[in-house]
């Protein structure tokens, strides 16, 4: 790989210093001791591990591990891996990398939009990270996002995490498996950082897939189950995996088209654009559905409103008949029908059972018991 600048020697010579790590062998990441996860030199999709990254930026611009001694400029690039990196942190990067400002306090404070941006050589890519996680035994699973910003160069990527979930850690096993992948240089780790967000949206997809699916048998259930709550949480999640996969078509679009991406890597972009299209199908199709769904069980609560409703007033009109009568003969006049009778009182109750029972038919011959 070409490289087109070379970065001041006094950048590199104190950039991220051992720190009392154990230098890697091949593959593991280092002991974390800031916000670096991992980097590495890889040349000819090879992985070369050094003390520091100032040492692996040396060995692929300078071509040795001594900043003083001048070689051959050596094919190959860096990534360096960061999570949550503090301003002073990502700032030690930005000097010898080259990064721009703006980019860099974009990925300090994190909550941005999925894009793509270029500041001259560098491209600084933006996405957003998905994980299914509980939360709350009561709610069941929720989504939970986080953010993903890649500094791609001619010899370097950065990626900056920000959240729990979405690690990179078996992408970058994955990749240092697969040599010649990993020889075609930064656009390999694009793809391969994108195709892992997208296979999150995935994921979390099905497994929302799998919710919806269970609130609509519950909701067209013959059981009585207030399923609202679900309903209103499913609905926010899916606006939540739409902010994330919705924006983010644009920039995998534009990265097919740009200059320092391979043709071959440019294929297997265009496949994660169509993995990506039929996710947000996919969740557009969820909020198509959640809407009926919940218009349904909403109506389901109102006709069994009503038919409590019914019911009650049904018992209201039959218990009013013996409240009536009653009240009509505890008014203690002297002289009311049939209160010197003998059989005052049996005739008295036989009517009101005889009431009670044939409005108790007619409610329940209407179906209102």
């Amino acid at each position: 790989m070409a490289m087109t600048r070379v970065r001041p020697a006094r950048a590199t010579m104190s950039l991220f210093k051992t720190r009392g790590r154990v230098q890697p062998s091949t593959g593991p990441a280092c002991a974390r001791d800031s916000a670096v996860i991992d980097w590495a030199a890889y040349i000819d999709g090879h992985r070369v591990c050094t003390d520091s990254v100032g040492d692996a930026v040396r060995l692929v611009r300078d071509g040795r591990l001594e900043p003083a001694e001048r070689g051959e400029e050596s094919a190959g690039f860096v990534w360096v891996g960061l999570h949550e990196p503090s301003a002073a942190e990502l700032q030690e990067i930005a000097e010898v990398f080259g990064l721009h400002p703006l980019a860099v306090e974009d990925a300090i404070h994190a909550h941005q939009r999925p894009k793509l941006e270029r500041y001259d050589d560098v491209h600084f890519l933006v996405m957003k990270t998905v994980g299914y996680v509980e939360r709350d035994p009561e709610d069941g699973e929720v989504v939970e996002t986080g953010e993903i910003m890649v500094f791609v160069g001619t010899d370097f990527v950065v990626t900056v995490r920000h959240g729990e979930h979405g690690g990179l850690g078996p992408v970058r096993r994955r990749l240092e498996a697969n040599a010649a992948r990993l020889a075609q240089g930064p656009a390999a780790i694009v793809h391969a950082v994108t195709d892992h967000v997208v296979d999150g949206y995935t994921a979390v997809a099905d497994a929302i897939q799998e919710d919806v699916d269970e609130v609509e048998e519950a909701v067209f259930s013959p059981e009585r189950t207030d399923e609202s709550r679900r309903i209103y949480r499913l609905k926010r999640e899916v606006i939540q995996l739409k902010r994330a996969v919705g924006p983010l078509a644009g920039p995998v679009r534009n990265l097919s088209g740009r200059r320092f991406v391979p043709t071959e890597i440019k294929e297997y972009l265009r496949d994660v654009e169509d993995h990506l299209t039929r996710v947000r199908e996919q969740v557009e199709s969820f909020d198509e559905l959640l809407n009926p769904i919940l218009q349904a069980h909403m109506t389901q609560v109102t006709v069994a409103d009503n038919q409590d409703m019914r019911k009650i007033s049904a018992w209201g009109a039959i218990a009013m008949v013996p409240t009536a009568i009653a009240g009509i003969y505890g008014m203690n006049f002297k002289f009311m029908p049939e209160l010197q009778w003998r059989y005052g009182y049996f005739m008295i109750m036989a009517l009101i059972a005889a009431v009670c029972m044939g409005l108790y038919r007619g409610f329940r011959r209407n179906g209102w018991l």
